[in-house]
């Protein structure tokens, strides 16, 4: 039988957020109801709000969330009700070409619930990334539920569903930082704190922050970074190769997602590094690059789609390392707000005045 929950809408490019009530289906094959206990509020949520993801209005908002399991569909067997699960926005189909070269983080059939949540009006909503999780409870494709160990906090937990898990994964999986290696992160906000703190779980030597926001570069030294550089005071790029013994970081990780920043990364890095987007650009960004400059140097230009994860394998591995006291995934939690406090909680995030609100249900 259909349920009526809470939940937060974005209606239209713009406009104010607000609590509605919302109809959430009963599972069908291969889909699962979850109850939110918690839910970060992403710089993404924002972007769907402003229209910069599609203008597909009216939005359920939320993504970044843990619960637990109310029900599920026929053939849904990897989870049943009870189960403390972390949603992603990435269910991997485990049939196309990626999937089945074994590369499945870069499956290109990844899926979403069938059904669709709806207003009391019968409007179809459309959920952020495929969850819409500020709610008290959501519908997704059971294979966007990964259990994890449920003594942890909700409020920890969830926030590996995207932000936490996007930086340390750039740093980890993609970026294969290692031990002794030196560490650049260019944009020091949540995913960029996140990458600083991954690259220091994978035993870098050196790790570079830089921002324009001496706050955020004080945080990013209480997340592993060894060194600090203010971008508004001179040129990044070269106080990191003054940093490196003149010859750039062997990883650069570009958080901000704009051109000048990835130009920055380009050339501060070592001429065999590696560089890593995980910065979400608009869709009318250009780069322009010299091409000698790029053929000139070796390594990789790389993006980084959620940390090139396997929620399967990553996040179980994660909360370990976080209940061994081995990564402080509760740093990343600055406050913890109502569903009705969501519009404030975007207006401190563009203030850079939070690494993450977390709803909690």
């Amino acid at each position: 039988m259909a349920q009526q929950v809470q939940g937060v809408i974005a209606p239209g490019k713009n406009e104010p957020v607000r609590v509605e009530t919302i109809i959430v289906p009963d599972p069908g094959p291969g889909e699962a109801v979850v109850k939110i206990q918690a839910c970060g509020v992403c710089h993404t949520d924002l972007h769907y709000k402003q229209g910069g993801i599609n203008d597909d209005f009216p939005f359920l908002l939320g993504h970044e969330a843990a619960g637990v399991v109310d029900s599920v569909g026929d053939g849904v067997t990897d989870v049943e009700p009870g189960d403390f699960v972390v949603l992603n926005w990435r269910a991997v189909c485990g049939q196309c070409r990626a999937c089945l070269r074994g590369r499945p983080w870069y499956c290109f059939d990844t899926h979403n619930a069938k059904q669709k949540m709806t207003l009391l009006d019968g409007t179809e909503l459309s959920p952020a990334l495929g969850i819409g999780a500020f709610a008290e409870k959501t519908l997704v494709a059971a294979g966007q539920c990964t259990k994890v160990d449920p003594e942890v906090s909700p409020a920890v937990a969830g926030l590996l569903g995207c932000g936490v898990m996007a930086g340390i994964g750039a740093a980890i999986n993609t970026g294969q930082v290692g031990r002794g290696d030196s560490v650049a992160v260019i944009g020091c906000g949540g995913v960029g704190d996140a990458a600083i703190a991954g690259a220091r779980l994978a035993g870098a030597a050196k790790i570079i922050a830089v921002d324009i926001d001496d706050r955020k570069l004080e945080t990013a030294k209480k997340m592993g970074a060894t060194h600090t550089v203010n971008s508004r005071s001179g040129d990044p790029v070269e106080a990191i190769r003054a940093l490196t013994g003149g010859n750039g970081a062997d990883v650069v990780i570009e958080a901000v997602g704009r051109p000048e920043t990835y130009k920055q990364a380009f050339y501060a890095r070592d001429l065999a590094g590696t560089v890593v987007l995980v910065g979400v650009p608009t869709p009318e960004m250009q780069l322009e690059l010299p091409l000698l400059d790029v053929f000139g140097r070796g390594g990789s230009l790389k993006s980084s789609w959620y940390g090139d994860c396997l929620p399967s394998r990553d996040f179980p591995m994660l909360i370990d390392l976080h209940q061994q006291g081995r990564i402080d995934l509760g740093a990343f939690v600055t406050e913890t707000i109502g569903l009705g406090d969501v519009e404030q909680a975007f207006a401190r995030m563009h203030d850079g005045d939070v690494l993450r609100s977390v709803v909690i249900l």
